[in-house]
């Protein structure tokens, strides 16, 4: 694997320099049997991830799809994550499939021999407060459905709320948002032990077909945005206390053969 770390402002070449990652918590790869995550490195991980997409991944998201990887990395990766010491996008690899051979460069001593699934990530960390959040789930359209996103989501939940003496960040609060019209975004969070708290209602603009014009209401009057979609957000979370109970249930879920 490419060294990975935290504090680092040169421009990255592949299998070389160091990528920052620019994370508030410490970064660690995650693995099991059957998914490993590591940092998302543009310069290695954008063309695959690119490639193995479809604009359906982006469906209830605020952002994408992008024309292309090139585009991918500068508006959302150096835009969007890259900036904010809050977020860290994963790439996820399956470690049931190996790589297609075009997957990495061939001079690159990074390549991961398994076939990259999707990314994931956390964001709205705040040390201070010991808590953060699981999103930016794309997961690519042949890996869905299988034992990816049920692994992925659970490697997470386990570093974050695992105590630093078991390998984890020792955090109280993990939460999860989605588009209240994504069902399967909420269906998969609540199978993994996430309760439901709140509907944010109209949380955030969207662009169209996402949300919701004027989030499915008459026009306001003088709306000096008419027009725009909406979207209300569902919130849920899981909990250092909820922990003590889920935590054997969610390693029993990601066990699962599918």
């Amino acid at each position: 694997m490419a060294e990975i770390a935290t504090k680092q402002t040169q421009t990255p070449q592949p299998g070389t320099d160091p990528y920052d990652v620019n994370f508030c918590f410490q970064v660690r790869e995650l693995e099991n049997a059957r998914v490993k995550l590591t940092p998302f490195i543009p310069s290695i991980h954008a063309e695959p991830f690119y490639q193995g997409s479809s604009p359906e991944i982006y469906r209830f998201l605020p952002f994408g799809p992008y024309p292309d990887a090139q585009s991918f990395v500068k508006d959302f990766i150096e835009t969007r994550v890259h900036p904010d010491p809050a977020i860290i996008i994963y790439s996820i690899f399956d470690k049931t499939r190996p790589a297609p051979p075009s997957s990495f460069p061939s001079s690159d001593s990074s390549a991961i021999p398994y076939a990259l699934a999707g990314v994931i990530g956390y964001l709205n960390a705040r040390p201070t407060n010991l808590s953060i959040e699981i999103g930016f789930v794309m997961i690519l359209p042949a890996f869905q459905r299988t034992h990816i996103t049920t692994n992925a989501v659970g490697l997470l939940m386990l570093y974050a709320l695992d105590l630093p003496s078991e390998g984890g960040l020792g955090l109280r609060r993990l939460q999860w948002q989605a588009n209240d019209r994504n069902a399967a975004s909420v269906g998969a969070a609540r199978r993994m032990g996430f309760k439901p708290e709140a509907v944010l209602r109209w949380d955030r603009i969207v662009p169209g077909g996402r949300g919701k014009e004027h989030n499915g209401l008459p026009a306001r009057e003088g709306d000096p945005f008419p027009g725009t979609h909406a979207r209300d957000s569902a919130m849920l979370s899981l909990c250092w206390d909820d922990w003590k109970t889920e935590r054997s249930r969610v390693l029993a879920i990601m066990d699962r053969r599918v």
